[in-house]
């Protein structure tokens, strides 16, 4: 059974427990001024010592112009979208020192800092947001204090105190094997500095996981949260095994791309196709897709709700907090849509079952090991 009742029933349940027979009907102004909100206290999700919202928003478009057309011109929107999202209970938002082409580098923390100094409501709102920031394995970034100065920069950047979830970006496991042990002493460093409340990985595979939580364990760091492709498009047998790993160690994952890049919104058919090199993937991918996009269509009408409302509510069914990227008002506020309201267990099988008819998959992550 779903946890939440729809809005008009929440206020219809409200207005005949509080009023008696003898009391008058609540006035219009009254009804104007209530705010349902998109999910209960009880939703919100545990992380170590921090609490955070059961959906976040990624900010891998917010300066990257190759992949998703950045401009200047863009911020005002994307201050907008921040807000939006901030005033409708989230407070999770993740970035990376990497995210930012050529110049740019580092421009989706510069904004995110901007946007948060700038944030016009309640101070303990501003206050309670989470930063999930991800520092690059770059070649040259090969000691614990090199890494320490990465987590430094991204402080100076976003102009914060302390960074909520200070993550490894992907493992060298695969090409330079000396270089992971520096970056995990690197994370258990600034996390003994206080330079991050929580410590996560991204892109990390069932193996690795493993090792660098059982490593970080022993050093006393509690290793919070695993951030992961996943989605109806990513749920092969090692995300699977990620997951599972995850719930059995109290770590949280993290989806990312739940809405595999845009291929599960429905916006996309392979003769209408996105520019630049996500046009490229889709052409391969989307053709394969008819039986998992038309179920999709399916279940969002029968809900009154959009393909990438139930695509990421998905996600959240799965145990995960999925992170969709933002760059629009009206993007904040569709996927705020996939907030409130559960999938059925029928409705779960029908997606995973049309997932696997799918003779397509998402690529995996390049850098996402065993």
């Amino acid at each position: 059974m779903a946890l939440c009742l729809s809005a008009s029933k929440s206020i219809a349940f409200n207005i005949r427990c509080s009023n008696s027979t003898s009391d008058s009907l609540p006035s219009s102004s009254v009804f104007k001024s209530l705010k349902i909100p998109r999910f209960w206290p009880w939703q919100k999700v545990k992380m170590g010592p921090l609490t955070v919202s059961p959906m976040g928003f990624g900010t891998w478009a917010w300066g990257n112009q190759l992949l998703w057309g950045y401009q200047d011109s863009m911020d005002s929107e994307l201050q907008q979208t921040f807000n939006l999202a901030v005033e409708n209970g989230i407070n999770l938002f993740d970035t990376a020192d990497s995210y930012g082409t050529g110049k740019l580098n580092g421009q989706s923390e510069k904004l995110l800092g901007k946007f948060i100094r700038q944030f016009p409501g309640d101070k303990q709102v501003k206050n309670d947001i989470v930063i999930a920031t991800k520092f690059a394995a770059y070649p040259w970034r090969l000691t614990p204090g090199q890494f320490v100065n990465a987590c430094k920069s991204s402080l100076d950047r976003m102009q914060i105190e302390q960074i909520g979830i200070g993550q490894l970006h992907w493992s060298t496991a695969n090409y330079a094997p000396l270089q992971e042990r520096a970056l995990w002493n690197g994370l258990v460093a600034m996390y003994d500095k206080g330079l991050v409340r929580a410590v996560g990985v991204s892109n990390y595979g069932p193996k690795q996981l493993l090792k660098i939580h059982k490593y970080l364990d022993d050093r006393g760091v509690p290793l919070r949260s695993a951030q992961v492709q996943f989605s109806l498009l990513s749920m092969g047998s090692d995300q699977m095994e990620i997951k599972n790993i995850c719930d059995s160690l109290g770590i949280r994952v993290i989806a990312y791309s739940p809405l595999g890049l845009g291929m599960l919104t429905g916006k996309y058919t392979p003769s209408n196709l996105p520019p630049g090199p996500r046009g490229l993937l889709f052409r391969q991918i989307l053709p394969g897709l008819e039986p998992l996009l038309t179920s999709l269509r399916e279940i969002a009408q029968r809900r009154r709700k959009t393909i990438p409302q139930v695509a990421i509510n998905w996600c959240i069914c799965k145990g995960t907090i999925p992170i969709p990227g933002v760059k629009s008002v009206k993007q904040t506020e569709e996927n705020l849509g996939a907030l409130g309201w559960q999938l059925s267990s029928d409705e779960l099988l029908q997606l995973e079952y049309a997932a696997l008819d799918s003779p397509q998959k998402m690529i995996q992550n390049v850098f996402q090991t065993k």
